[in-house]
């Protein structure tokens, strides 16, 4: 009888972590998608592991797609949060904005409504930046850079400054093509996000 208890205790227990789970909606371009890598070689794979091995009840979901620009990500997103129901967001996108050379404020307005999209969605949100090669020009990069900072601290959002740090412009941790990042790099992406993501959690 008292093991009967225990396992119908314990069958409970694990029910309720299991309807505990949030979603982990992580939005993103090739970077995120994986681009050049196995499926499980991406740091949001890595992510998901993590967040099980120290315990937190979260499912990951990838949406992110190769190609990917902020217009699209905000065109997606509406369905993502009403499919997903997500509690927290990641937003990683801009980076495909700024090769093809696109307006900085287009980016900070996309980036903008998707915060907002998510906020009003009940989702908490960090986002992630990114910066060019300085052959883009100073004014352009530094308009750049300024987007992503103007929308976290209108939306009180936290951001993390720049998701490639350590890693873009390091010949060994990119792929050939000098743009995405080989799968040694992605252990170093998830360290460069998880500080400020941890505390959201």
């Amino acid at each position: 009888m008292r093991a009967w208890l225990m396992g119908g205790c314990l069958a409970l227990l694990l029910l309720g972590q299991q309807a505990a789970a949030q979603t982990l909606l992580v939005v993103g371009d090739s970077i995120s998608a994986g681009f050049g890598l196995n499926t499980d070689q991406g740091w949001v794979t890595l992510l998901q592991q993590r967040l099980r091995k120290e315990g937190y009840a979260y499912k990951v979901v990838n949406a992110s797609i190769s190609g990917d620009t902020s217009a699209g990500g905000l065109a997606r997103l509406p369905a993502l949060l009403s499919g997903e129901k997500p509690g927290l967001v990641v937003i990683e996108l801009g980076g495909n904005d700024g090769l093809r050379g696109q307006p900085p404020q287009q980016l900070q307005q996309n980036l903008a409504s998707m915060v907002a999209a998510s906020q009003q969605a009940g989702a908490k949100v960090l986002l992630l930046g990114m910066r060019l090669p300085p052959n883009y020009g100073e004014r352009y990069t530094q308009a750049f850079v300024r987007a992503y900072e103007q929308v976290a601290q209108a939306s009180q959002v936290p951001l993390v400054p720049f998701f490639l740090d350590g890693v873009g412009g390091v010949p060994q941790l990119m792929q050939a093509d000098g743009i995405h990042p080989t799968a040694a790099a992605q252990p170093r992406l998830l360290e460069n996000v998880w500080p400020q993501l941890k505390p959201m959690l």
